[in-house]
């Protein structure tokens, strides 16, 4: 599948992981957990977790952590494959 269609697939998927004032590692484990049953997780940048930088590189981040795709980034919110 191409990047195009997860992308459009994205759409319909919820946020079932939230990034808070913890930080992106207190998220690690819930989404690889969550990228070995899904095709696409999507992630939710909460304000706290945004502190001096971008949801982009923030999403990027996480992205490498868990060794996955990051498909796109929207807002506060970021979606992953894997």
């Amino acid at each position: 599948m191409d990047h195009q269609q997860l992308k459009q697939r994205a759409h319909d998927v919820d946020v079932t992981v939230w990034v808070g004032k913890s930080g992106v590692d207190a998220v690690v484990d819930e989404l690889n957990d969550q990228l070995a049953d899904r095709d696409l997780v999507k992630v939710k940048f909460l304000r706290a977790a945004r502190a001096g930088s971008s949801t982009e590189e923030k999403a990027a981040g996480l992205a490498d952590s868990v060794n996955a795709q990051l498909i796109d980034t929207r807002g506060h919110t970021a979606v992953f494959h894997r």
